[in-house]
C-alpha cells in the first residue's frame, strides 16, 4: 500500500474519533499527551538525517562548484515566493472579509510570545560547536550551521577526508533508511494527531464567529497549493507535469496539516521528494533545509490574514493602503525569523505582529482568535510545507539534479 494511502486512512480514521470523543477534560488530557508523543516519534530521526544528509549536499556541490550559485537560486526563490504567497493572502483577505466580527473580550495577557531573534542568532554560535548536539532538536538551524561547516571542511583535503566522506555518506543513507521506516507507520500516528485536530475543530465550530475565517483561510490554501503552485511549474524548463508533481506530495500535505509542525513533515519531505520525484540528494537536503529555515510565508500569510480580521473586529474604519502594505511588509519579515518555532509558526507571526503594529494598541489582541490557533497553525504549516516541496522540486529540476520517475513506482 502506498504511504499516500496510509496516511489518508490514518487521517480519515482520526477524524471520525475525534468527532465521536466524548467532550471532557479527561479526555482532552489525555490527547493532548499523545499528541505530543506522536509529534516526538514523527520528528525522531529528523536531526541526524538532516545534519548528514545536508553535510554530503554541501560537499558534493561544493566539489562542483555548485554550492553559491544553488544558494543564491534558493534564496531568490523564496524571496519571490514569500512576497508573492503573503500579497496574494491580504487581497484575498481585504475582498473576502469576514462579516462576522470576533467579539472583543478583555483579557489578561498571561503569556508573552516573542521571536527572540538575537537570542535565535547567539544559538547559532556557542561557545562550543558540540554542545548544539545537546539541543532538543526543535531550532534545527544551529544543526544546519554545523553541517555547512563540516561539508566545506570535507573539501579542504580529499586524500585525507575521504574516510570520513566515506563515513558520513554512510551515515545518511542509514538515517534516510531510518526514515522510510518511520514514513510508513506515519499512517498510525496520523490517526493520534487527526484525532486531537478533530476534536478542537468541533470545539471550535460553536464559536460561530471564527467559521468565515475558516473557510476563507482553507480555500486560499486549497486554490494555492493544488492549483497556484502546480501552474507555478509550468514557468520552468524543461517543461514537467505539475500533476504528477503535486500527487508525489500529497502525503507530506497531510502531515503538515494534521500536526501543524514543519520539523514533523521533513522526513517525510526527504524521503518523498527522493523516491517519488527522483531529487538527488546534493540538491533536495539543501532547498530543504533552507526553505524549512526561511520559507515560513505560509504562518506569516496565515497571521497577517488573521490580523487584519481582529483590526476590523476592533474598529469600524476602514484599512487603508499604506496599513495593508505595512502589515504585509512585517509579515514578509517575520517569515524569515520564524525557525526557531517549527510548530506555532502561524500564530506567533500573529502574536509578533500583534506586539509592533500600532505602537502597541493591539498587544494583547492575538488572544481573543486564540481558540482557533491550531487551525491557523495547521493552514500555515501546510503551506510551508508545500511551498517547500515545489520549490525544492522547481530548483533540482533547472539545475538538472532530478532523475525522473514514473507515477507507478511512487511509494
Amino acid at each position: 500500500m502506498k504511504v499516500w494511502i496510509k496516511l489518508l486512512i490514518g487521517s480519515a480514521l482520526g477524524i471520525a474519533i475525534g468527532f465521536l470523543l466524548p467532550d471532557n477534560e479527561s479526555v482532552f488530557s489525555a490527547l493532548i499527551w499523545i499528541e505530543r508523543f506522536a509529534l516526538n516519534i514523527g520528528r525522531y530521526a529528523v536531526v541526524p538525517v538532516l545534519i548528514f544528509s545536508l553535510t554530503i549536499s554541501v560537499y558534493q556541490l561544493r566539489s562542483d562548484n555548485q554550492f553559491w550559485p544553488m544558494v543564491l537560486k534558493n534564496i531568490l526563490v523564496i524571496i519571490g515566493i514569500s512576497a508573492f504567497v503573503i500579497f496574494c493572502g491580504i487581497m484575498a483577505t481585504i475582498i473576502f472579509l469576514p462579516k462576522a466580527r470576533i467579539p472583543i473580550e478583555t483579557v489578561e495577557q498571561t503569556e508573552i510570545l516573542a521571536l527572540s531573534i538575537a537570542e535565535n542568532i547567539i544559538d547559532l554560535f556557542p561557545s562550543n560547536m558540540l554542545s548544539i548536539l545537546s539541543n532538543d532538536g526543535i531550532y534545527l538551524f544551529p544543526f544546519c550551521v554545523l553541517a555547512f561547516f563540516i561539508g566545506m571542511g570535507l573539501n579542504y583535503d580529499r586524500a585525507f577526508s575521504k574516510p570520513v566522506i566515506s563515513l558520513v555518506d554512510s551515515l545518511s543513507r542509514i538515517f534516510l533508511y531510518i526514515v522510510t521506516f518511520f514514513s510508513e507507520i506515519l499512517g498510525i500516528i496520523l490517526i493520534a494527531l487527526a484525532a486531537f485536530w478533530a476534536v478542537r475543530y468541533n470545539e471550535l465550530l460553536q464559536a460561530k464567529v471564527y467559521k468565515e475565517l475558516i473557510l476563507m483561510l482553507g480555500l486560499f490554501s486549497v486554490i494555492l497549493c493544488f492549483i497556484a503552485l502546480p501552474m507555478f511549474l509550468y514557468l520552468i524548463r524543461p517543461r514537467t507535469n505539475p500533476w504528477k508533481v503535486l500527487y508525489g506530495y500529497i502525503g507530506a500535505a497531510l502531515t503538515a496539516f494534521f500536526s501543524g509542525d514543519i520539523n514533523f513533515s521533513i522526513p517525510i519531505l526527504l524521503r518523498l521528494s527522493k523516491d517519488n520525484l527522483g531529487i538527488r540528494r546534493r540538491s533536495n537536503a539543501l532547498s530543504i533545509s533552507l526553505f524549512s529555515t526561511f520559507c515560513r510565508c505560509g504562518s506569516a500569510m496565515t497571521a497577517a490574514a488573521a490580523f487584519i480580521v481582529i483590526i476590523k473586529s476592533y474598529s469600524y474604519l476602514r484599512i487603508g493602503t499604506a496599513d495593508l502594505f505595512t502589515i504585509g511588509l512585517y509579515a514578509f519579515a517575520i517569515s524569515f525569523v520564524l525557525a526557531r518555532h517549527p510548530g506555532d509558526g502561524a500564530f506567533i507571526a500573529l502574536a509578533a505582529l500583534c506586539l509592533t503594529y500600532g505602537g502597541g494598541e493591539y498587544k494583547a489582541a492575538y488572544l481573543i482568535v486564540k481558540p482557533m490557533a491550531f487551525y491557523l497553525v495547521a493552514i500555515g504549516t501546510f503551506i510551508d510545507v508545500m511551498i517547500n516541496a515545489f520549490g525544492a522540486y522547481a530548483i533540482a529540476r533547472t539545475s538538472g539534479n532530478v532523475e525522473e520517475k514514473g507515477m507507478s513506482h511512487f511509494v
